[in-house]
């Protein structure tokens, strides 16, 4: 065997791990909870102007959605549009079937505001970056 590192995999390559992932799951999930597509979503705050001044990038499989990224620029914040964000996105993710919804948060960012939103704490990463803190949060929808 060889050992090789990509640091621009083709995709011809990332394909062949999915579907051996994929091939090895279907041994003890059913085919149509291993072949579910994962279902990718946005939710956007815009200005007047029509300009992004925040949102949130998702990602939903299985039984959980992701929010991989919230952001709201400087002007965006302190007018409840986080928490309208992410009310839209779990409406968006339960209307799907999704049952929970997780995310991750550094200690100088959101840990408060997601848990007054109901999300809780089921791990920490410490210096997850170094000098830092990853929160780890679910919320069952």
């Amino acid at each position: 065997m060889k050992i090789e590192l990509a640091s621009s995999p083709s995709s011809d390559d990332l394909k062949t791990i999915s579907e051996g992932i994929q091939e090895f799951n279907q041994q003890h999930m059913p085919t149509e909870v291993v072949l579910e597509p994962d279902t990718r979503f946005a939710v956007f705050a815009r200005n007047e102007a029509g300009q992004v001044v925040g949102g949130i990038r998702a990602n939903a499989f299985w039984n959980y959605c992701i929010i991989e990224l919230l952001w709201l620029s400087e002007e965006a914040r302190g007018h409840r549009l986080g928490s309208k964000l992410m009310h839209e996105a779990e409406a968006y993710a339960k209307s799907k079937g999704f049952q929970y919804i997780r995310t991750e948060t550094l200690d100088f960012q959101a840990k408060v505001f997601y848990e007054k939103l109901g999300y809780k704490v089921f791990g920490e990463l410490p210096e997850y970056p170094k000098g830092h803190i990853t929160y780890c949060l679910v919320k069952t929808l």
